[in-house]
């Protein structure tokens, strides 16, 4: 059934050898929902525990729920559900609550807090995602701990997830995360509710998301949240294809993350490949919408997992945009690699064969340094399959 409860690594096992992190705050751990105050120790506690990890040299982003909790309170909203607009302005409200929240318990530590606001378009569109991704990257290159929330103050319905637990398994592929980590109120996934059912058997491990799995999961559970385990399993589909491993564990715990190293009960979803293996065989699948040529010099510096620069381009096809797909062709015009391009097709053309630090001059504004970077790229290679399998070089 895809499930395993025996001797398999556990999550403290897995936890000691991840290296980036995505941890998933409820609502209802940060934010009290009987009285909508802020749980500042709890809030301290969890604090410890990522300076713990950064201590470490691991990388940590945080997907943050409660600024509507926080901010229907200000605003002296009832109980029961909030109509869109309401939504919208208690997150308005709270947002500002909930980041300061987080920068005061993060600087204890000497540790930035960055606010990060997506929605779901941002997390599904190339262009937007390369933006998201680079700039989760460069936070976390500087030191700073990214939290991120919905922007629920400009998303709708039609461009909204609706729960953190999704958004939180995108953004662990956007950060290129190994582990995912969903901070409930329950200690992982049960063969039915334990709250319902005393013979419900907790579950492990899990290696497979089958029907059997899908029908273990119920509602929403605490007062105040928006998940249950049927959003926690739909976000570890995304994260276990995407190569990242998805942890479910108590969050109440004082210093749940602490406590999970330690063997603190959970459910760890194996990941189904290596994320930058997930990454590469996405990009080498995707049809491209132009080619660009390059020089003998940026062909063998691509073989050599450099990215590609501008100045090394002699000819740029067809009619695509920033973060559409490409083929890079070589000097007798093989294929080399296949990548998503960081210029639309006008820009790449007008900075081909020109050195860095002119492009900024001709384009008239910030430029990034590579037209094309190692990461958003697959390096084909003779025995490369056409979905990408097995042939590419790390580029």
């Amino acid at each position: 059934m895809g499930a395993v409860m025996t001797e398999a690594p556990t999550s403290s096992d897995c936890l000691a050898t991840a290296s980036r992190l995505v941890v998933k705050i409820g609502s209802a751990l940060l934010v009290d929902p009987e009285t909508g105050v802020l749980r500042r120790d709890w809030l301290a506690a969890l604090a410890e525990d990522v300076a713990d990890l950064k201590r470490d040299g691991r990388h940590v982003v945080i997907v943050s729920s409660g600024a509507i909790a926080l901010g229907r309170r200000v605003l002296d909203f009832g109980p029961g559900g909030l109509s869109l607009e309401q939504s919208q302005a208690a997150a308005a409200i709270g947002q500002t609550r909930l980041v300061q929240a987080w920068e005061q318990a993060l600087s204890a530590h000497g540790i930035m807090a960055a606010q990060v606001l997506l929605t779901l378009e941002d997390t599904e569109r190339r262009r937007r995602y390369l933006n998201g991704r680079a700039t989760l990257a460069a936070l976390l290159n500087v030191g700073a701990v990214p939290v991120v929330n919905e922007n629920d103050t400009v998303a709708t319905d039609e461009i909204r997830y609706g729960d953190n637990d999704r958004l939180a398994a995108r953004v662990a592929l956007m950060a290129d995360a190994d582990t995912l980590i969903l901070l409930s109120d329950i200690d992982g996934l049960y063969t039915a509710n334990p709250r319902e059912d005393t013979s419900a058997r907790h579950i492990a491990e899990v290696a497979e998301i089958t029907p059997e799995i899908e029908a273990m999961a119920g509602g929403t559970g605490t007062s105040g949240a928006k998940g249950g385990m049927k959003t926690k399993l739909q976000a570890a589909q995304i994260a276990m294809q995407g190569g990242c491993a998805m942890i479910v564990t108590r969050g109440e715990t004082w210093n749940p993350l602490a406590a999970l190293r330690n063997g603190a009960r959970s459910t760890r979803f194996l990941p189904l490949t290596e994320p930058s293996a997930a990454r590469k065989r996405w990009i080498a699948g995707m049809k491209p919408k132009g080619h660009v040529h390059i020089d003998a010099g940026a062909a063998d510096a691509l073989h050599h997992g450099k990215s590609l620069l501008a100045a090394g381009v002699r000819g740029v096809e067809g009619d695509f945009q920033r973060g559409d797909p490409v083929e890079i062709l070589g000097p007798d015009g093989a294929k080399i690699a296949s990548a998503l391009t960081g210029y639309g097709a006008d820009d790449a053309r007008a900075i081909a064969g020109v050195r860095s630090e002119r492009i900024g001059d001709i384009l008239g504004y910030p430029v990034r340094a590579a037209l094309v970077h190692r990461d958003d790229m697959v390096i084909w290679g003779p025995d490369t399959h056409k979905d990408g399998r097995d042939g590419w070089t790390s580029a």
